[in-house]
């Protein structure tokens, strides 16, 4: 929805880091766009603004920010590049929902915002499902007619027209009531999933906070500017090599912790429908290095614990 309010096209660019899920650039891809990839910074492993500011042509429609795990870009800086360009901000904020920039939530700061209720987020619709925040009111009436199949329905639904025809194109973007319906309570109890999940976070951090002062491990940076919301913890390593044996060693002693995201330049496609703008620096060995833990609601903190001894007990050897 995104791509098309926006009304990317083919000759169009739209920029993004290659350190996100395939769904970020299969949206303008889609579209015929090409994807002009970027670094990250290796603190936050979000989008690095300088190599946004780098990768800004003429052509340039849209930059694509993804706050990664639930930790706010630097909005204020990518804001200033927008505004000189005149480009649209769109906000992936698949893992921000409950986190915020300077005390404005993620998803409310750029043209549009995008959230989910996959079923690995902290608050989940059962299955697939999302939602758009609109920030710029002229986009309102169109995203409306877009959701529902490219009808006005919506209006008919208020009364304001008899019958409700084709306007535009559009998709069927809405929720099933079944899955609107598992997704309602965990908002009903949002902050309650929130606290905990930041208990959580803060116990990993506070366990393994003896290895990052020794230098076996880095932990995740949170801004001061920030508020995040516990979606993930991760650890990074010293190389791909001990990440793969810290991995087994943690499965032997039944923990579970898990790699993420294929940097999107690396993959076939991604060097099909895209571009890495200017030097790879941090994106591909910082991915290389991060290994996220078990966090999830409800998580008992005895597991926690062990997770911590386990990996404790690793560098010790």
């Amino acid at each position: 929805m995104t791509a098309l309010l926006t009304e990317v096209g083919e000759g169009d660019e739209v920029i993004m880091p290659a350190y996100t899920f395939v769904s970020t650039a299969n949206a303008y891809a889609l579209r015929k766009a090409q994807i002009r990839f970027v670094d990250v910074d290796p603190d936050t492993m979000n989008v690095d603004p300088e190599r946004i500011e780098a990768a800004v042509t003429d052509r340039t429609k849209v930059i694509v920010v993804v706050h990664y795990a639930g930790v706010s870009c630097d909005m204020e800086q990518i804001s200033d590049i927008a505004n000189k360009h005149g480009l649209w901000i769109v906000e992936d904020a698949a893992q921000g929902m409950m986190s915020s920039y300077n005390e404005k939530p993620l998803g409310a700061i750029g043209h549009l915002g995008t959230f989910s209720f996959h079923e690995t987020k902290n608050y989940t619709s059962g299955g697939e499902g999302g939602a758009l925040i609109v920030n710029d009111p002229t986009l309102t009436e169109r995203a409306e007619i877009l959701q529902e199949k490219g009808t006005d329905r919506s209006l008919f639904m208020q009364g304001m027209v008899d019958k409700y025809t084709w306007r535009d194109v559009g998709s069927s973007y809405l929720l099933s009531e079944l899955n609107a319906a598992y997704l309602s309570v965990q908002l009903e109890y949002a902050d309650q999933i929130n606290a905990e999940r930041l208990h959580t976070w803060a116990g990993y951090y506070e366990g393994l906070l003896p290895l990052m002062h020794a230098g076996k491990i880095a932990l995740p940076h949170v801004p001061e500017n920030c508020r995040h919301n516990a979606h993930m913890f991760y650890i990074k390593t010293r190389d791909k090599q001990e990440r793969s044996d810290l991995i087994d060693y943690l499965k032997e002693n039944n923990v579970t912790a898990v790699t993420h995201y294929v940097p999107l330049h690396s993959a076939y496609a991604g060097q099909i429908y895209g571009k890495f703008i200017g030097k790879d620096k941090y994106t591909t060995i910082e991915s290389e290095r991060l290994l996220r833990l078990p966090l999830y609601y409800g998580i008992e903190k005895e597991d926690v614990a062990h997770g911590i001894k386990i990996i404790t007990d690793f560098y010790q050897k």
